[in-house]
């Protein structure tokens, strides 16, 4: 296999976040409004595959040798579209099932708080492109992608099917989610941070050159 094949194959895995990820949110809403085991476990599929393209495409890219700049920064520009698409849509099952105020000013919260730290380490990786700083992602930052797709996965899970367990499940599985969303939030937080004080002398370059023009 030649190494344009390959860099094409690990290209279309990191693209194929997108679809995969709308096609959960499309079985997911199906399965609110209509309910249905089969519906809710076909949104699981796609969502776990489109958290497994996160896991394979950087592995093979590092294996194939074709890692390149277009892959770090689509893969993690694809990374933000799973969260716009998949945090919002569990803030509103969440608030649509009457799950109360807690846990869906929780998931709101939290959401809020990756858009923003998204948006934040995009415009400070942009920075540092201007002065040839190495934009790929940083260990912590892996960390809670790594995590996030699961923790997602997961929330979804209880949001999807904690109505077919028993009453005495609740409690327990709420609280796991819960505490997901404790973790990703801390890891959050801390990512942001890290990549706050690793850009910020190309920010301070990017401000002193602006005062100079």
């Amino acid at each position: 296999m030649s190494l344009e094949t390959k860099s094409r194959l690990v290209n279309g895995l990191t693209f194929a976040r997108v679809p995969l990820i709308f096609a959960w949110l499309g079985f997911a809403v199906a399965q609110e409004f209509q309910g249905g085991f089969w519906l809710g476990a076909a949104a699981c599929l796609a969502m776990l595959l489109s958290g497994l393209t996160d896991l394979f495409d950087g592995h093979l890219a590092r294996k194939w040798g074709v890692v390149s700049d277009l892959g770090k920064l689509a893969d993690p520009l694809m990374d933000k579209v799973f969260y716009i698409v998949a945090f919002p849509a569990l803030v509103w099952q969440s608030a649509r099932q009457g799950e109360g105020d807690a846990h869906t000013m929780a998931l709101l919260g939290f959401t809020l708080l990756y858009m923003l730290r998204d948006t934040w380490v995009t415009f400070m990786r942009t920075v540092g492109t201007m002065y040839g700083a190495d934009v790929a992602a940083m260990w912590l930052g892996k960390v809670r992608t790594a995590l996030s797709f699961p923790g997602a996965g997961w929330i979804y899970l209880y949001l999807a099917f904690h109505r077919l367990v028993p009453d005495l499940w609740h409690g327990p599985w709420l609280a796991t989610c819960y505490l997901f969303e404790a973790v990703l939030i801390a890891l959050t937080l801390a990512s942001l941070v890290t990549y706050t004080a690793a850009y910020s002398p190309y920010l301070k370059k990017a401000l002193a050159r602006k005062r100079d023009l």
